[in-house]
């Protein structure tokens, strides 16, 4: 396990992207969300790695994005806040009715972050779909229990993120990180 890996997860739309930002802005190390990074890639080439032509394959490319992210942080020293984790990959299949195959549990196992797991409920008020962000509300409340479950169910602690400005969310997460 790493103690200096945070993860921010919860459904889409719920301000984490904007937190990240925001903790970017003050100093700490982000990476970001591999979902939307591999739709961007697989729209950009007509490849089938998206939800809506083949689920199984775009988890299997999530799950590559954030194991080599996971890699890459772990060769610099940095306390390093992460757009999601590979275990949300679990939640994801969990949500399309697929079962996590072995090697993605394993994957769970090897790639730990820091027991306490950032997680942002959905907030109607603040959801916005877009090009990329296609799910409605009710769906973004269905991922944001998916994928808490899957941090539950591989030994996370999952700390619910108060509905704040940005920055006040940015603070919280920084005060819970040095506790």
């Amino acid at each position: 396990m790493s103690n200096r890996f945070f993860v921010l997860t919860g459904g889409p739309g719920a301000g984490k992207t904007t937190v990240l930002e925001a903790l970017a802005a003050e100093g700490c190390a982000t990476v970001p969300e591999a979902g939307r990074a591999v739709t961007r890639q697989q729209t950009a080439i007509g490849g089938p790695a998206l939800p809506s032509r083949d689920p199984a394959v775009f988890a299997e490319h999530m799950l590559a994005w954030d194991m080599r992210s996971h890699e890459a942080a772990s060769a610099g020293g940095e306390r390093t806040v992460f757009d999601r984790g590979v275990p949300d990959t679990i939640g994801y299949l969990r949500l399309c009715g697929l079962a996590a195959p072995p090697h993605v549990e394993r994957a769970a196992e090897r790639y730990r972050y820091n027991r306490r797991v950032f997680v942002f409920p959905p907030w109607e008020k603040i959801f916005r779909p877009d090009e990329e962000r296609l799910q409605d509300f009710a769906e973004a409340e269905r991922t944001f229990v998916a994928v808490r479950d899957a941090y539950r169910d591989v030994d996370y602690h999952c700390l619910e993120v108060p509905m704040l400005s940005a920055e006040e969310r940015a603070r919280f997460i920084l005060r819970a990180m040095a506790g």
